[in-house]
C-alpha cells in the first residue's frame, strides 16, 4: 500500500513538473476585460483539446500546456468575432493579451472544437464527452469529474456546496428529480451535455418574487438518437460464496420523445447491491412540500414504524434484494403534462451485532451492557404518485398530485444481555398514506401575482411489538412494575399492539405586489389542521395457550393503554418585504399564529389556545456572480405528536417502557443560519462554508427512572426549563490544478441538552468532528486514481461519564482504461477503530473488477468483479443516544466474485 502511494503521488509531481503556464487578458478593442469568454487550447499534433478557461470578472485566463508544443488558442465571445492564434511553448511560462473585435451579426459563436464548459446567464453547460476517460459507466461517473460537481456519501448531487433539488432528461421529471436514482442508473455513453440550472424556480410565474439562488437543478440532454428510440443497459451475472450461489439481474431501460418518455429500472441480487435502501424510501418526498413550511410552525405526526436495524454502508450478514421502478410523462398537448411513478422494493436481510452500551451516570447503580444479537428482516415497500400539470397559458397554473405508499415489514431480533439474558422481539408493521397536493397560480398582471397552495395527509400506522424475555429473575422488578406479571410461565411473553391514524391539512394563499423591479410585498394567509387518533394495549400471552392476560401496571397510576384523540390547529397571517440595494438582497417577514390544541384521553380534556408573534429574516450579499453570502434567522414553534401526549404505557424496547405526558406545550427554537458559496471557474476553486446555530425553550426532554442494578428505563417527556443548544459547523475547499483536484472538508456538531435521570438532572454534551483530504485526477487517457484520508472524533460527555472514539480510514481508488478494451477499477480502505486507550478493531475492504469491451460502442461487456478480497468479517462504528454510548461490530459478507454481462441497447 505504501510503494503504491508513493509510486501514484511520483507520477503526480512528475506530471505537473512538466508544464507550462499561459496566462493572460481577454479584452475588447476599447481595452474592456470580456468575463466568461471561452479561451481553448488545441494541441497541433494529436489535433486534441489539452486545455481550456474562462475568463474571470477582470477578463484574465489561464491554462496549463505541455513543454515544447505548438498549440492553436481559440477566444471566443458571443457579439464578437472568434480569434484563432498559433503558440508555441518552451520550457517557460508566457504571458499573453487577446483583443477580441466585434461583430454584431453573429447570432452565436461558433467553435470548431466544443468547449467543456459554457456559462448562458445562469445556465452552465458541461459537454459530457469532455469529461470521460473509458471507464464511466453511469451518470455519477461523469459528473463526479466536472468542476464545481460533487456525488455525496449517499448519491446526492451537489454542485457549488448546494445540493441539486431536481434532475430532470429532456426537460422531463426524472422520478420527481430523485438524483440518486439518476446518478446511480442514467448511462453515461447516453449523456451529452449537463445543463446546471442555477436560481431554478419550480413555478416560473414565481420567479420574479422568491428567492431561489439556494434552487439548483440539473437537465441531462441526451446523445443525438438516443432521444426516440429505447436506450439503456441489461446486466445478468452469478457466482459463488461459501454456503450460497450468487445471482444479480438488473435491466435499466429509457424512452424519450418530444411527447412523452418511459423509464424502467429493475434490480434482483443477494449480493448486497442495494438499488434502493429504506432511508431512500423514507426520505423520498416525491415532491412535496407542506405549505405550511416557513410559516414559523414545525408539527411532528411522528414516525411510528418498528426500530429497523440498518445495514452499514450497504454490508451486512446477508442481503436479498429486489426493486423495480417506473416512470412516465405525456404531453397530450402544448398545455397539459401527466407524469407518475411507482416504485418497489423488497429486502430480506440478515444482521449480526455486537454491542458495547455505556450508560449515563454509573454512579446511579446502571450496568454497562454488552449484547449480542441475530436480527432476520423483511421489507416491502411500495409507492404510486400521479401528476398533471395544466397551464392554459403564461398567466395560469394548476398542479394536482396524488402519492400513495404501502409497506409491510417485520423484524426478529435475538438477543443475549449481559444483564438482562436472553431475549427474543418480533416486531411487525402494515402502514399506509395518502398524499394530495393542489396548487393554483395566477398573474393577474406584472404587478400583481397569487399563489393557492392545499395539502392533505392521510396516514394509518399498526405497529406490533412482542418480547419474548427467557430469564425471569433479571427482569423481576420490571415485570412486577407492569402488573406482577404471572411468573409460573416459561419466560415473560409480553405483547403490544398500537395505532396510530393521523390526518392533516394544510392550506395557504399568498399574495405578492411587485413594487419595482427591486422591491415586493408578500402577504400570506393560511391554516394547518391536524387530528391524530392513538391506541395501545399491553398483553401478557401464557405458554401453549391463546389465553392472555392485561395487567394493571404498578406504576404510572395503574395506566397500560391508550385511547387518545388529539386535535391541533394554527390559522396564521404573514407579511414579508423584499427589497434589493447595491449587492444586498434584504427580505424582513412576520407571522402571526393563533393556536388551539386539545387532547381527549381518559376522561378528561386538555386544552391549550394561545396566540405568538414569529419574526424571521433573510440576507443575500451578492459579491460576485458566483459568490454570495446568506445569513438566515427564524423564530419556530415546535409542537409535538399524540404518542409524546399519551398518558398510557408504550414499549418501545426491551429496555424501554415510556409513558406520554398529556400537558406538554410546545417549544420555541432560535435558529441562526449563515452560508458562504464561491465557486470559480477561472482557477477552479469551489469554496463552502456554513454555520448553524439553535437554541430551545421548553424544548420536550425525557425523565428517566431505572431499575436498581438494571438497564430497562422507564421515562417520561417532559417540557425543559434548561435551554438546550446545538452548533453545526461545515467548510469545503476544493482547487484544481490542471487535471488534479484537491479537496479538504470538515464539520464540527456540538449538542447540549439536559435531562433528569433517577430524579438527578444530567447535562449531556456531544462532539463529533469530521475530516476528510481528497486527492483525484480526471486524464483522459492516462490512468486516474483517488487517495482519500477520512479522521473521525467522537467525543460524548454524558452526566458522569466521558467516552472518545476516533476513526482513521485511508483510502485509494484507481481506474484504468488499457488497450482500448479492459476497464481496470479496485478501491481498497483501511480502517482503524480505537478509543483513548486501545485499538478496538482494524479491518479492510477492498474490491476490484475487470471488464472487456470491444470498444466504446460495442453493444457487450464482460465483467469479473471481486467484493471484500481480503475476506474481512467484521466492521466497527460508534454512537450516542440520550442515555448511552454504544460501540458496534456487525459482521458483513464473505469475499466472493461475479461474473457479469451487460448488454447495451
Amino acid at each position: 500500500m505504501k510503494y503504491i502511494v508513493t509510486a501514484i503521488l511520483f507520477f503526480a509531481v512528475v506530471t505537473l513538473t512538466a508544464q507550462v503556464k499561459l496566462e493572460g487578458v481577454v479584452k475588447d478593442t476599447v481595452g474592456k476585460p470580456l468575463e466568461l469568454a471561452n479561451v481553448i487550447a488545441i494541441n497541433q499534433e494529436t489535433k486534441k483539446l489539452d486545455a481550456y478557461a474562462i475568463t474571470n470578472d477582470k477578463g484574465r485566463y489561464k491554462l496549463n500546456l505541455k513543454e515544447n508544443s505548438s498549440y492553436k488558442i481559440s477566444i471566443s465571445f458571443i457579439g464578437f468575432t472568434t480569434l484563432d492564434e498559433i503558440i508555441s511553448t518552451k520550457e517557460t511560462d508566457i504571458d499573453r493579451n487577446f483583443s477580441l473585435k466585434g461583430d454584431n451579426t453573429l447570432d452565436e459563436v461558433e467553435l470548431t472544437y466544443e468547449m467543456p464548459v459554457t456559462i448562458k446567464g445562469d445556465t452552465i453547460v458541461y459537454n459530457a464527452d469532455s469529461f470521460k476517460s473509458g471507464t464511466e459507466r453511469k451518470l455519477e461517473d461523469v459528473l463526479k469529474k466536472m468542476p464545481g460537481v460533487e456525488i455525496d456519501d449517499d448519491g446526492n448531487i451537489e454542485i457549488e456546496g448546494k445540493k441539486v433539488s431536481k434532475v430532470m432528461v429532456e426537460g422531463k421529471e426524472f422520478f420527481d428529480g430523485d438524483s440518486k436514482l439518476a446518478t446511480k442508473n442514467i448511462p453515461s455513453n447516453a449523456v451529452d451535455k449537463v445543463q446546471v440550472l442555477k436560481n431554478y424556480a419550480e413555478v416560473g410565474q414565481l420567479s420574479s418574487v422568491t428567492n431561489n439562488q439556494d434552487n439548483i437543478a440539473i437537465n441531462i440532454k441526451l446523445k443525438e438518437g438516443k432521444n426516440k428510440f429505447w436506450f439503456g443497459d441489461v446486466t445478468a451475472g452469478g457466482g459463488f460464496a461459501p454456503d450460497s450461489e450468487l445471482y444479480l439481474a438488473q435491466p435499466k431501460l429509457f424512452y424519450y420523445s418530444p411527447k412523452y418518455s418511459i423509464n424502467f429500472i429493475g434490480d434482483i441480487n443477494n449480493i448486497g447491491e442495494i438499488a434502493f435502501t429504506r432511508r431512500d424510501y423514507f426520505n423520498f418526498t416525491g415532491g412535496f412540500r407542506a405549505p405550511s413550511r416557513g410559516s414559523g410552525t414545525t408539527l411532528n405526526l411522528g414516525d411510528n414504524g418498528i426500530g429497523f436495524l440498518l445495514s452499514q454502508n450497504n454490508r451486512a450478514k446477508e442481503i436479498n434484494t429486489k426493486f423495480g421502478a417506473a416512470n412516465f410523462s405525456y404531453a397530450p398537448k402544448k398545455t397539459l403534462d401527466i407524469s407518475g411513478f411507482a416504485i418497489f422494493s423488497s429486502a430480506r436481510t440478515e444482521l449480526q451485532e455486537n454491542n458495547s452500551v455505556q450508560y449515563t451516570n454509573a454512579d446511579l447503580g446502571i450496568p454497562d451492557e454488552n449484547t449480542e444479537s441475530a436480527t432476520s428482516q423483511k421489507s416491502d415497500l411500495g409507492m404510486l404518485k400521479l401528476s398533471a400539470k395544466y397551464k392554459p397559458n403564461a398567466n395560469n397554473q394548476l398542479d394536482y398530485d396524488i402519492l400513495g405508499r404501502l409497506s409491510k415489514e417485520s423484524q426478529d431480533q435475538n438477543f443475549f444481555s449481559s444483564v438482562i439474558g436472553n431475549i427474543n422481539q418480533l416486531e411487525n408493521s402494515k402502514p399506509f398514506s395518502i398524499n394530495q397536493n393542489l396548487n393554483y397560480y395566477y398573474t393577474l398582471n406584472e404587478k400583481n401575482i397569487f399563489a393557492l397552495e392545499v395539502q392533505h395527509l392521510l396516514k394509518d400506522e399498526d405497529p406490533f411489538y412482542n418480547a419474548i424475555l427467557e430469564d425471569e429473575m433479571n427482569y423481576e422488578g420490571t415485570a412486577n412494575s407492569l402488573g406482577l406479571l404471572d411468573g409460573g410461565q416459561q419466560g415473560y411473553n409480553i405483547t403490544q399492539e398500537k395505532r396510530v391514524k393521523s390526518n392533516q391539512l394544510d392550506a395557504k394563499l399568498d399574495y405578492w405586489y411587485v413594487i419595482n423591479q427591486k422591491s415586493d410585498i408578500n402577504f400570506t394567509v393560511g391554516s394547518m389542521f391536524s387530528n391524530q387518533q392513538f391506541d395501545s394495549d399491553i398483553f401478557q400471552f401464557f405458554n401453549d395457550t391463546d389465553y392472555f392476560y392485561n395487567p394493571t401496571p404498578t406504576i404510572n397510576d395503574g395506566i397500560d393503554s391508550n385511547d387518545v384523540n388529539y386535535t391541533f390547529n394554527d390559522t396564521y397571517l404573514g407579511v414579508h418585504y423584499r427589497f434589493k440595494t447595491g449587492i444586498f438582497t434584504f427580505t424582513p417577514g412576520i407571522s402571526a399564529h393563533t393556536y388551539s390544541t386539545k387532547n381527549e384521553q381518559l376522561g378528561s380534556e386538555y386544552k391549550d389556545n394561545f396566540v405568538r408573534i414569529l419574526p424571521d429574516f433573510n440576507t443575500r450579499i451578492q459579491l460576485k456572480k458566483s459568490e454570495q453570502i446568506i445569513f438566515n434567522y427564524r423564530m419556530q414553534n415546535q409542537f409535538t405528536d399524540v404518542t409524546n401526549l399519551a398518558k398510557g404505557l408504550v414499549l418501545n424496547n426491551y429496555n424501554s417502557i415510556f409513558s406520554g405526558n398529556p400537558e406538554l406545550e410546545n417549544a420555541l427554537t432560535h435558529n441562526l443560519n449563515l452560508s458562504y458559496f464561491s465557486f470559480n471557474l477561472f482557477n477552479y476553486t469551489n469554496v463552502f462554508a456554513n454555520i448553524n446555530y439553535s437554541n430551545a425553550i421548553d424544548r420536550i426532554r425525557t425523565s428517566g427512572q431505572f431499575e436498581p442494578g438494571s438497564v430497562v428505563r422507564v421515562s417520561s417527556p417532559f417540557n425543559s426549563n434548561f435551554a438546550d443548544e446545538s452548533v453545526t459547523a461545515s467548510g469545503r475547499f476544493q482547487r484544481s490544478f490542471g487535471k488534479f483536484r484537491a479537496t479538504l472538508r470538515g464539520s464540527f456538531n456540538y449538542n447540549k441538552f439536559n435531562q433528569f435521570i433517577n430524579n438527578r438532572r444530567s447535562v449531556n454534551e456531544n462532539y463529533t468532528q469530521n475530516y476528510r483530504a481528497e486527492l483525484r485526477t480526471n486524464f483522459r487517457e492516462a490512468p486516474n486514481f483517488e487517495i482519500k484520508y477520512n479522521y473521525r472524533i467522537q467525543d460524548n460527555d454524558q452526566g458522569e461519564n466521558r467516552t472518545k472514539f476516533y476513526t482513521h480510514a485511508p483510502t485509494l481508488g484507481f481506474d484504468a482504461l488499457i488497450f482500448k478494451t479492459l476497464t481496470f477499477k479496485t478501491d481498497y480502505t483501511y480502517t482503524n477503530f480505537k478509543d483513548e486507550d486501545r485499538t478496538i478493531n482494524n479491518y479492510q475492504f477492498w474490491d476490484a473488477s475487470l471488464s472487456y469491451r470491444k470498444n466504446r460502442d460495442s453493444k457487450w461487456e464482460f465483467e469479473l468483479k471481486a467484493s471484500n478480497l481480503l475476506d474481512t468479517k467484521s466492521q466497527n462504528s460508534s454512537s450516542s443516544s440520550d442515555i448511552s454510548v454504544r460501540a458496534t461490530e456487525y459482521f458483513i459478507q464473505p469475499r466472493f466474485t461475479t461474473f457479469r454481462v451487460r448488454y447495451n441497447l
